[in-house]
C-alpha cells in the first residue's frame, strides 16, 4: 500500500487549482480526496483541458454550414470536399514545453496534432506550423529557433508528413515565452469517420500504442501556469516522442478500423489517461472503471498518480466491440504495439480507478469533464489606439531593402528546408507562397492550407487584428485559386485573470466570429493556449488562424511568380494606412497608431472578382497585399519569377501602407482585367510592368540582385 501525501494547501496551489475550487470538489465528493483524485481534478480542471476562462467566448463563433460534418468538440474538425471524401484538421499549442525544452516540446506536439487526425479515421496529407520567437537580442531565441525547428523536422520528416506552409515571427514580447502552433490535415471517406463517445455498457475499455512513462506527468497543468524563475523545475513535464512509433501507431489504428471492431477512439493527448478516458465517458454518458495493473508501463513502480497523469506520447485508448478482440489484437501485434485491456464502461456516472485491489479514485465522471468550472471573466476593452500623426517618408528602395533583409520579412528557407514537403509526392505548392497546395491523391481536387494572424494589429485593435487575421487568410487561399472552406484557430494570450488581457481575447474572438460569418468560413475546431507569460509580461495576442480552401483542379491554381512583360493591376482602395505596419516597426521601431480596418464586404467581393479572373484566364499570378504592403508585395513577385518590376511613382504610405481588401495581380490584359473589376464595382488601376533588373518604383531602384541578397539572407545569418 502506497503512502501519499496530505492534502495542503501548498499541495493544492501546486496542482494549480484555487481555494474555491477545491472547496467545490469537496461539496461534489463530499470528502478530502485523495491525491490521485487531486491529481485528476487538477488535470481536467485546467485550463488548458477545461476552457473554463474561454467557454464562454468560444461558444459565440460560427461553427456550421452545408461543408461542415464535425464541428468543434472532437480529436479535430471535418468538412466535406464532395464525391464522398472529407477533410480531417486542427491546429494545436505547444508552446510552454517548447520553451522549457524546445527540441521535444515541437516535436511532441507534431506528434499530438498528428493524432488527433488520425484518431477520426482520416490519413494525414500535410502539416503547418506558426511560430512566434523573441527578438535576437534575447540570448535564448537562437537555441529556441534552432531546436523548435529541428524539433518540427525530426518529428514530421520521420514520420512522413510534407510540411507544407506555415509563419514564422519575431518580437520581444515572446523572449521569454515562445509560441508553438502545430497544425495537420488528413483525408477520409465521409463513411469512415470516427467519433470518440463511447457506447455500451460493459464494454472493453482498450489501451493502445506505447507503454507509460513518467514523462509529461503534470504537462496540462504545468501548460495552464505562467512561467516564473522555476522553471527549469518543470523540464520532467515535457514529453518524449518517438516518430517512428507514431507512424506504426497510425497504420495499426488505420488497420484496426477498416475490422470494424473499433466503437469510439480517443487520442491521448494533455492529461493523458485521465482525459482521453473521462472526455469517452461524458461524450457518450457513460461511466469508466480503470485497471491500472493492466496498464502497459516501462517504468518500475509506477503509481495510480503518475499513470493517470503521465503524458507519454503515441498512445490511444478506445471502446472496442469484444466480439471482434482477437481480430483487432492481431493487427496492434503485428505492428509490435501494445494491446491491454485495462477497463470497461459503466452505467454510472462515475470514474473508477483501481490499481492492485485498491481504489485510488472514485470519481462522479460528468464533474470532471462536461460540468467543470467555467468562468466570466472581468473584461475591459482595450482603449482606442491614438492615431498615426508624424507618418514617416522613406526613400523606396531604403524602405524595401530595411524590410527584405530583416528577421520578419526575408526569406523562411532556412527553416522550410529542414522539413520534407515532398513525402506522399502530392504536394503542388510549397512553402513561401501564399497558401501550400496538396492534390487529393486519385482525384483532380486539392486542397489549399494557410496560417495567418499579425498580433500587433491585435494589441492595438483586438476586434480589428481578429478580422483581419481571418481576411488574410481568407486571401491566402483566393490568391492560390482556392475557395476558403473553413479555419481552425489557435488563440494564444496571456494571463485571463487580467482584465486588459481578458479584453484582448473578447476583442480577437469577436472580431474572428464576424469575419468568419461574412467570409463563411466557419471554425470547425480548435485551441485556446493562455498564461503566456513570464513574470508577468504577456506575449502580444496571438490568435492564429489556419485556413483550408480547395481548388476544382490544378488547372484553377494560382500562382505568384509573374510573367516577363505582364502587366500589375492592383486590386483595392489605398489610402496609405502606416499605423502599425511593418515599415514603422522595422525601419524606426515604433508600434503606434491604429490597426488598418477591415471591410469585409469588400474582402468577399474581392475574392470572389480574382476567382472569376482566374477563371476567365486573365491572371498569370497574384499575391495578396499584407505586411509591408505594395512594395514588400511587388519585390515578393520578382524575387519569385527573376525579373525585376517597374511600378509608378508613389508616396510612401501608398508602397507601403496596410490597408486591407487588396491584390496584385499579373495580367497579359489589363484592359479585360480593368473592365471585370468594373463588374464588380472594385478599385483597380495598371501599376507597373515585370521587366529589367531592378525593383523600381518611379526614379527609386533596388537592383534585383541586391534584393536577393537581402532576402536571403536576413534570417538564416541570424540564426546560423
Amino acid at each position: 500500500m502506497s503512502l501519499e501525501p496530505e492534502i495542503s494547501d501548498q499541495l493544492i496551489k501546486d496542482h494549480g487549482l484555487t481555494p474555491d475550487e477545491y472547496q467545490v470538489i469537496l461539496d461534489l465528493i463530499g470528502r478530502t480526496p485523495s491525491y490521485t483524485e487531486l491529481g485528476i481534478f487538477s488535470a481536467m480542471w485546467n485550463e488548458h483541458c477545461s476552457y473554463k476562462s474561454s467557454k464562454k467566448w468560444l461558444r459565440t463563433l460560427p461553427t456550421t454550414g452545408p461543408q461542415v460534418i464535425c464541428g468543434p468538440g472532437e480529436n479535430a474538425g471535418i468538412v466535406d470536399i464532395g464525391d464522398g471524401q472529407c477533410v480531417v484538421f486542427k491546429m494545436e499549442s505547444h508552446n510552454h514545453p517548447s520553451y522549457i525544452e524546445p527540441y521535444q516540446g515541437a516535436a511532441t506536439g507534431m506528434g499530438g496534432i498528428l493524432r488527433d487526425v488520425f484518431t477520426m479515421g482520416a490519413r494525414p496529407i500535410a502539416a503547418m506550423n506558426s511560430l512566434s520567437f523573441g527578438d535576437f537580442s534575447h540570448p535564448k531565441t537562437k537555441s529556441l529557433v534552432n531546436g523548435v525547428v529541428e524539433g518540427i523536422g525530426g518529428y514530421g520528416n520521420c514520420f512522413g508528413v510534407p510540411t507544407v506552409g506555415g509563419e514564422v515571427r519575431f518580437h520581444a514580447a515572446y523572449n521569454t515565452n515562445c509560441l508553438v502552433n502545430a497544425f495537420a490535415a488528413g483525408l477520409a471517406d465521409t463513411d469512415k469517420i470516427f467519433y470518440s463517445a463511447a457506447s455500451g455498457v460493459g464494454m472493453p475499455v482498450v489501451y493502445l500504442g506505447a507503454k507509460t512513462g513518467r514523462d509529461g506527468v503534470g504537462g496540462a497543468t504545468m501548460a495552464s501556469a505562467e512561467f516564473d524563475d522555476t522553471i527549469e523545475d518543470k523540464r520532467p513535464t515535457v514529453q518524449v516522442g518517438d516518430p517512428f512509433t507514431e507512424k506504426r501507431l497510425m497504420e495499426a489504428t488505420l488497420e484496426l478500423m477498416a475490422t470494424g471492431a473499433v466503437i469510439s477512439i480517443q487520442d491521448m493527448g494533455a492529461a493523458g489517461l485521465t482525459c482521453s478516458a473521462v472526455e469517452m465517458g461524458d461524450k457518450g454518458n457513460l461511466g469508466v472503471r480503470l485497471n491500472l495493473e493492466d496498464v502497459p508501463i516501462r517504468e518500475e513502480n509506477m503509481t495510480a498518480y503518475e499513470m493517470m497523469l503521465s503524458e507519454s506520447q503515441e498512445r490511444m485508448l478506445m471502446v472496442l466491440n469484444p466480439e471482434l478482440e482477437r481480430e483487432a489484437k492481431a493487427v496492434f501485434e503485428k505492428w509490435d504495439l501494445d494491446f491491454a485491456i485495462v477497463g470497461e464502461t459503466i452505467a454510472e456516472d462515475r470514474f473508477l480507478i483501481v490499481h492492485n485491489g485498491e481504489v485510488k479514485a472514485d470519481l462522479p465522471l460528468k464533474a470532471l469533464s462536461g460540468n467543470a468550472p467555467e468562468y466570466s471573466r472581468p473584461w475591459v476593452e482595450t482603449p482606442p489606439a491614438a492615431p498615426l500623426t508624424d507618418a514617416p517618408v522613406v526613400a523606396a528602395a531604403d524602405g524595401l531593402l530595411a524590410l527584405l533583409g530583416c528577421a520578419n520579412y526575408s526569406s523562411r528557407a532556412w527553416v522550410y528546408e529542414q522539413y520534407d514537403q515532398m513525402v506522399m509526392a502530392d504536394t503542388a505548392v510549397r512553402p513561401g507562397s501564399d497558401a501550400g497546395v496538396v492534390r487529393v491523391h486519385g482525384t483532380d481536387k486539392a486542397l489549399a492550407f494557410t496560417s495567418d494572424v499579425t498580433p500587433r494589429y491585435c494589441k492595438a485593435n483586438p476586434f480589428e487584428g481578429g478580422k483581419q487575421a481571418v481576411a488574410e487568410a481568407f486571401r491566402n487561399l483566393i490568391a492560390t485559386g482556392a475557395k476558403p472552406l473553413a479555419t481552425t484557430d489557435n488563440l494564444n494570450f496571456g494571463n485571463p485573470e487580467k482584465p486588459e488581457i481578458m479584453g484582448q481575447f473578447v476583442g480577437c474572438v469577436k472580431g474572428i466570429g464576424d469575419a468568419c460569418t461574412a467570409l463563411d468560413m466557419p471554425i470547425v475546431s480548435g485551441n485556446v493556449s493562455l498564461y503566456n507569460e513570464t513574470d508577468g509580461q504577456g506575449i502580444l495576442p496571438t490568435p492564429t488562424i489556419g485556413a483550408v480552401g480547395i481548388l476544382p483542379n490544378l488547372d484553377a491554381l494560382i500562382g505568384i511568380a509573374p510573367n516577363k512583360d505582364d502587366t500589375l493591376v492592383l486590386i483595392g482602395t489605398s489610402n496609405g494606412h502606416l499605423g502599425q505596419s511593418a515599415l514603422l516597426k522595422e525601419m524606426f521601431n515604433r508600434e503606434d497608431g491604429d490597426a488598418p480596418s477591415v471591410d469585409l464586404e469588400i474582402e468577399a467581393a474581392a475574392g470572389a472578382f480574382v476567382l472569376a479572373a482566374k477563371a476567365a484566364g486573365l491572371i498569370t499570378a497574384a499575391h495578396d497585399l499584407s505586411d509591408g504592403g505594395l512594395a514588400l508585395t511587388a519585390a515578393d513577385m520578382a524575387l519569385a519569377c527573376g525579373s525585376g518590376v517597374k511600378i509608378q511613382h508613389g508616396d510612401t504610405g501608398w508602397l507601403f501602407g496596410e490597408d486591407q481588401g487588396r491584390y496584385l495581380l499579373a495580367t497579359t490584359d489589363a484592359d479585360a482585367l480593368l473592365s471585370l473589376a468594373q463588374d464588380f464595382t472594385l478599385p483597380a488601376g495598371a501599376i507597373g510592368t515585370v521587366t529589367g533588373d531592378a525593383i523600381q518604383f518611379g526614379d527609386s531602384a533596388l537592383p534585383l540582385a541586391q534584393a536577393r541578397a537581402a532576402f536571403d539572407n536576413g534570417l538564416s545569418q541570424k540564426v546560423a
